[in-house]
């Protein structure tokens, strides 16, 4: 076990000693918190309107919808469960708690820089897809430039300001795309038993079957894998661990088979009614065929509405990431170059290429949330406490775990060289990693916490 006394633990950096615990009387059930901040989160149709590319053309309904259930149940217990547990009973935020994996100093690179550079990856995901929602929406498309400018920097000044003044709107806006996936449920699913995948998936030749379930988990474990490790700061608002469990379980397990699931099965219902083509992939492409050209419009704009929220979250998140790895630097720049970032990302369509984008956060976060997921084991269940300097384990079990996730986009090659699965192969890379390197003994010493950060753990820990 590591001395705590180590004269090579040096002193904790200011972000770490001026971290306070969530107090326990500012804890709230978890329908009031956590199930409702994930569940927004996949009722996001940049999330559910093409999740039918992932395998449904390749290995037909069943396997594709098999994948959606495991990879919601991949997404709460391996990505999602250990940091909320961990910020549950610590009561800090995010970049905090990684410290005991990456160390006190490396913790404000990774995973606090990181998690806010990322975001800013989903800034410009949301503003192409709002802004091409809105262009069909009012049936031009010379304004989608314009408005990825817009919708951007309205999303960054908010995130910067005022995301508070958002909250209450955000409660009601995510019924919108709950009112349209029961639409697409009602009007196309009933059909879905007929649809047929191509005759060489359906004979085996080519694993479909499977090829169609590992793309689907992949493409969602990609999707949560910054959500998962967010986990940290959105249960520090929960009171035990039955809300930690809970909240994952509507939020995360029954919000994405009820998302994703519907899509799916809609996509396919509206194949085999014939109502769409075999490669049309969009729910809202086939409800554009269904209804009236106004209807429609109304849709992609009150869909639209309803991804502002979380537009304004994640420049809020980069905002409060930036301010405290940053601290000398001006927000409004640092934010502002990120939106321009962001910007850019979404009117070149990179950011449309979604993919990509999941792969590269899965690649990124998977090894993290797998070391940190490792760490909270050997630690008996609890935060260790920020580790000195840069924590080697962390940093070479992310190293690695990054490499593997990210292989299949930087390596071209036949797919069957591929590593199927991705994100969750980086998940795992990165947590046998973590314990290898640290039965090697090689952690950084543990440097003891100031005593306000650690009264709040003892009974939050203990908690029903």
């Amino acid at each position: 076990m590591n001395n705590p006394n180590n004269p090579t633990s040096g002193q904790l950096p200011d972000y770490i000693i001026s971290a306070t615990p969530n107090p326990a009387d500012k804890r709230a059930p978890w329908y009031k918190t956590t199930a409702q901040t994930y569940a927004g989160i996949f009722l996001w149709f940049a999330f559910w309107d093409r999740m039918s590319e992932n395998g449904l053309a390749t290995g037909g309904l069943g396997a594709t919808l098999l994948g959606v259930v495991i990879g919601a149940l991949i997404c709460h217990y391996l990505f999602y469960l250990v940091p909320g547990l961990l910020g549950m009973k610590t009561g800090l935020p995010l970049y905090v708690v990684g410290t005991s994996t990456f160390g006190a100093v490396g913790g404000l690179l990774m995973p606090g820089f990181l998690m806010g550079a990322l975001q800013f990856g989903w800034l410009g995901v949301n503003a192409y897809f709002s802004s091409d929602a809105l262009a069909q929406g009012f049936g031009a498309k010379s304004l989608f430039a314009p408005l990825c400018i817009i919708w951007t920097l309205a999303a960054a000044f908010v995130g910067l300001k005022g995301i508070q003044y958002v909250a209450r709107v955000a409660t009601y806006l995510p019924l919108i795309p709950l009112v349209v996936l029961v639409m697409g449920l009602v009007m196309f699913a009933g059909t879905a038993g007929n649809a047929q995948p191509p005759a060489a998936a359906a004979t085996g030749g080519s694993g479909g079957g499977l090829a169609a379930m590992l793309a689907m988990i992949g493409a969602i474990v990609g999707f949560f894998a910054t959500a998962g490790a967010a986990g940290v700061d959105i249960c520090t608002s929960n009171r035990n661990k039955a809300d930690v469990s809970m909240g994952g379980i509507v939020g995360i397990i029954i919000a994405i088979i009820f998302t994703a699931g519907i899509s799916v099965a809609a996509v396919a219902g509206a194949r085999a009614a014939g109502i769409i083509d075999p490669t049309t992939v969009n729910m809202t492409a086939a409800l554009k065929v269904k209804l009236s050209p106004g209807v429609f419009a109304a849709i992609m704009i009150g869909l639209t509405l309803a991804s502002f929220p979380g537009a304004c979250f994640s420049s809020f998140i980069a905002a409060n990431s930036f301010k405290t790895t940053m601290p000398k630097v001006n927000p409004f720049v640092s934010v502002g170059i990120g939106a321009v970032v962001s910007i850019i990302l979404a009117i070149t369509g990179w950011a449309g290429r979604l993919p990509s984008v999941f792969g590269l956060i899965g690649a990124s976060f998977g090894p993290i949330v797998g070391a940190m997921v490792v760490d909270y084991l050997l630690s008996g269940g609890t935060w260790s406490g920020p580790r000195a300097g840069f924590n080697p384990a962390g940093w070479i079990a992310w190293l690695l775990g990054f490499i593997v996730g990210i292989y299949n986009q930087v390596i071209p090659g036949p797919t069957d060289w591929h590593i199927p699965c991705a994100p969750v192969a980086a998940f795992v890379v990165g947590a046998v990693v973590y314990y290898i390197c640290a039965k090697m003994g090689m952690l950084s010493p543990v440097i003891p916490m100031p005593a306000k950060g650690a009264e709040p753990v003892k009974p939050m820990a203990t908690a029903a």
